[in-house]
């Protein structure tokens, strides 16, 4: 019982820490110009080895022991799965028309594959220096491609959403790109972990068949079963406890079964909110009830288990510094590139391909969540972690400064009076940028 309890201490006691570093950097992210999870990503880095341990190692180590990771490696887990749930249940499924879909999947498309190729160019120059053992060469090739890949979508929509774009002709379009954009790469994070832990092709063949199966079930079947809840909430005008411990124990229920057959837990939890009826009543209600607890509690605990997983004294050294820098390069160019050219052959100005390339740059807490997948299942090395680290950092901070040059405030005005078509096409004849 002793030792219980002072478990639930030393734990109250870095909760209590982790969630006052992210409110002071996210805070001064905000003041910088910057996204708030650019700054509770610094603290997270902030509260690992290469500062706090660095400056005060023995408080560093007590406060974060090893017991205590372990209930944060817990909390932060179920953080993910409902995160993932409520980004996926307040995508809204009006854009997703099937000459959108077209559209921004050619976007979503032209910043996946040149970031995937670099990315797996850079990861074959440098697979026998940054590989762990055991780790096949195509896995290591395929996770590195697939992390550059990731374009954050809510850091894109709160982006979007603060600026009054989220229905505009451009911001829609991006949107719709980055959520195909994360879509994929959790498609691709899947196959990855399907062949290690399964060993072998044939092990995983039927995780990736048992992830497919229940993506199909739930969302056909389980979107019926699921439609009763909705039409309460809509009846009752608020979304009661009862029925928020359902749907609750519906995500929980799910992202545990995607963790057993080897899926990590946020696919689950991804799929049943993408499952979740589009009431907004209903979607009012899980941002209201759910989305601030785990933006406040659950997610700090995400950003301080990853610093706690970051080494930044190692990446100064000469023989660090070229893969890191190549591994910047790549995921820079990748996206704004591909993106960017796309979104120009589309008939758009340069500066809103400028604009776009720079917003499906941002990586921010998707990648996070990639890469600590990656780790838990020792797919990369921590050195690796820290370097991919560094990459959600820079791309995500550089995502609003470029929109800003792109975009000065006399375009973007002029851009949220252009009506926005079911297709997104550029109405060239009233762009002020073309």
């Amino acid at each position: 019982m002793g030792g219980n309890f002072e478990l639930a201490t030393k734990v109250l006691a870095a909760l209590f820490v982790v969630l006052a570093a992210t409110r002071v950097c996210g805070r001064l992210a905000l003041i910088a110009g910057q996204p708030r999870v650019v700054g509770e990503i610094v603290a997270g880095v902030l509260l690992g080895p290469s500062a706090f341990g660095a400056v005060l190692p023995g408080v560093q180590q007590h406060l974060f022991s090893a017991d205590v990771k372990s209930v944060l490696y817990v909390l932060s887990t179920f953080g993910l799965a409902l995160f993932m749930f409520l980004i996926g249940a307040s995508l809204d499924h009006g854009f997703v028309t099937k000459p959108a879909v077209r559209q921004a999947t050619v976007l979503a498309t032209s910043g996946i594959v040149p970031s995937f190729l670099l990315g797996a160019g850079v990861a074959a120059l440098f697979y026998d220096r940054l590989s762990l053992p055991g780790v096949t060469e195509v896995q290591f090739l395929l996770f590195v491609g697939g992390a550059l890949s990731i374009t954050a979508f809510p850091v894109v929509a709160r982006i979007l959403q603060e600026r009054g774009l989220s229905n505009t002709r451009i911001g829609s379009l991006t949107l719709v790109a980055a959520a195909v954009d994360d879509a994929v790469a959790w498609g691709i994070l899947a196959v990855i972990i399907a062949l290690a832990k399964a060993g072998d092709a044939s092990g995983a063949v039927l995780t990736i068949l048992g992830a497919a199966a229940f993506a199909g079930l739930m969302l056909t079947v389980g979107k019926r079963l699921l439609k009763p809840l909705a039409r309460r909430v809509e009846r009752d005008g608020e979304l009661k406890p009862q029925t928020l411990a359902v749907i609750l124990l519906v995500v929980i229920a799910a992202s545990w079964f995607t963790d057993f057959i080897g899926v990590f837990s946020v696919f689950g939890g991804f799929v049943t909110g993408l499952a979740m009826p589009q009431n907004p009543i209903l979607r009012r209600e899980l941002t209201t009830r759910l989305m601030d607890f785990n933006a406040i509690l659950l997610l700090p605990v995400f950003f301080a288990f990853s610093g706690l997983n970051t080494q930044m004294s190692g990446l100064t050294d000469l023989q660090v510094l070229l893969p890191l820098t190549a591994i910047v390069v790549a995921a820079f160019v990748g996206k704004y590139v591909g993106c960017g050219l796309t979104v120009r052959l589309q008939g758009f100005s340069w500066r809103y391909a400028s604009a776009v390339g720079g917003l499906m740059n941002a990586r921010g807490l998707m990648i996070l969540v990639f890469i600590n997948i990656g780790l838990a299942y020792q797919l990369i090395s921590p050195q690796l972690f820290s370097m991919l680290v560094v990459v959600a950092v820079l791309t995500t901070a550089a995502a609003l400064p470029i929109y800003r040059l792109s975009m000065p405030k006399h375009i973007e005005d002029a851009e949220k009076w252009t009506p926005t078509s079911a297709e997104f096409l550029p109405a060239t004849t009233r762009d002020p940028a073309a």
